[in-house]
């Protein structure tokens, strides 16, 4: 079922996301072949943010297609799936927000950044802003596919 605004899924979608934390990520390479691995975002209403390497393989793939497939699995009868755009945050106020809000969320969510990347303004710290063209919410089972999945899309990403 279609739903109109991100509102009418928000507080399903954060649950789900909050309580999965670790999502299977999947970017295309410069042959478009698919290349998937785990990642941990965390999430602002319909906002996501992925703390990673700038010079991973899912940056050079980022670079040539700027979109992003992400499957939150671990419970298989409530999956969510997000199909978003990308964009480097280069802002050094903003990455410190980002790796503060890692930080300080408690875990499973939260994490401390220092322990992979240094600090915020270190060169191994990127953060990708994920901007969701498509979410889905599938609960199984149900009557039908239909009444299962709810499915917003942002108009205002040109998917």
């Amino acid at each position: 079922m279609k739903v109109t605004h991100f509102s009418e899924i928000e507080a399903e979608f954060l649950q789900r996301v909050h309580t999965m934390v670790l999502c299977s990520a999947a970017t295309i390479d410069g042959k478009l072949r698919p290349r998937s691995r785990v990642l941990h975002p965390i999430w602002e209403g319909a906002t996501g943010w992925i703390a990673t390497h700038p010079h991973s393989h899912k940056a050079r793939h980022l670079a040539r297609n700027p979109y992003i497939s992400l499957a939150y699995i671990t419970n298989v009868h409530q999956p969510v799936y997000v199909d978003g755009r990308i964009e480097w945050v280069d802002n050094l106020e903003e990455k410190q927000r980002i790796w503060d809000l890692f930080k300080n969320t408690p875990p499973p969510l939260g994490f401390d950044p220092a322990q992979d990347y240094i600090s915020p303004d270190h060169p191994y710290f990127g953060v990708l802003k994920v901007t969701p063209w498509r979410i889905d919410l599938v609960s199984f089972p149900a009557e039908s596919f239909e009444k299962g999945t709810l499915v917003w899309h942002n108009h205002a990403i040109n998917s």
